[in-house]
């Protein structure tokens, strides 16, 4: 008889995983984003089942990674194989994931499907984002008064008291891990020398994506976007926020484009905390 995936464990995931998670990533259509998941697994915690003894083609049939705050959780990288999609898998995942995270708000980035599975177990939507990617063109003007560089050890003291309010959580797990996570981490100053903005450029399955990204406004985010996109190996990804119209305008001028969508939706709280005007960029949709 058949083994039923629903009684099948949910474990914890190793870096061991990580040709397993890109299977599975794989038989969903989604790229093999090995950096990413790397990151993932030693950022966040990783969940997984894997697939029955029946099951001929093994490995992993469902996964997520929980990267967690201080009082905040983000759930990414929800994924179910093909074979044993509609049996009730990303449901269970999904009530792990809560379960796992205890009294802390939790936070996700939803496709158009996985949306009402999410509203169905409590969380509701809060925001949306569109993906844009393309050869960035640099335009031919600077921004006044904005002055962009590369980052050094000595500015990360500063990178996480600017991302602190901004982000309304402490990242500091997840930010110190970025020097040696991006291709590039720029810092900007005004012209009083205070820091204004900081943005990071990594790779990720022939894209550079651009973000975190928190700039004291406008002006300076799009400096920041200027320095790192020049300098991309890549085309650049940028998941940019629906309340940061003029922004979407001026990355589509510089040569992006795109309409992929993903709502940002939260449980247990009303809305995430922090400033929205100054926050440019997520780290990832994975992870917030």
């Amino acid at each position: 008889m058949p083994t039923s995936s629903l009684t099948l464990p949910i474990r914890r995931l190793t870096p061991a995983d990580l040709p397993a998670a890109l299977d599975l990533s794989a038989d969903r259509s989604w790229s093999r984003e090995e950096h990413k998941w790397r990151l993932l697994l030693s950022a966040g915690t990783g969940y997984g089942i894997d697939a029955p003894p029946d099951d001929p083609e093994g490995g992993l049939i469902g996964a997520f990674v929980l990267t967690s705050c201080p009082g905040y959780g983000c759930v990414g990288m929800v994924l179910v194989a093909r074979r044993h999609e509609r049996r009730g898998l990303g449901g269970r995942l999904m009530r792990h994931a809560i379960a796992e995270a205890g009294d802390r708000v939790l936070f996700l980035y939803a496709t158009d499907n996985g949306r009402p599975l999410y509203e169905r177990l409590g969380f509701r939507a809060v925001g949306a984002v569109t993906t844009l990617s393309g050869a960035f063109v640099p335009g031919g003007t600077t921004e006044p008064g904005v002055r962009v560089r590369p980052a050094t050890a000595a500015d990360l003291p500063g990178i996480l008291a600017l991302d602190l309010p901004v982000a309304g959580m402490d990242r500091t797990h997840l930010l110190t891990r970025l020097p040696a996570f991006a291709d590039a981490l720029a810092v900007a100053h005004g012209p009083d020398g205070r820091l204004t903005g900081y943005g990071a450029a990594w790779p990720n399955a022939g894209t550079t994506v651009i973000g975190p990204l928190i700039a004291e406004n406008p002006a300076t985010a799009r400096a920041l976007v200027t320095f790192l996109g020049a300098r991309a190996a890549a085309p650049v990804r940028f998941d940019v926020d629906d309340r940061h119209p003029d922004l979407a305008r001026w990355l589509r001028a510089r040569g992006l484009s795109g309409d992929m969508r993903s709502t940002l939706m939260v449980r247990g709280a009303a809305a995430l905390p922090g400033d929205i005007s100054r926050r440019f960029a997520p780290y990832s949709v994975a992870l917030g």
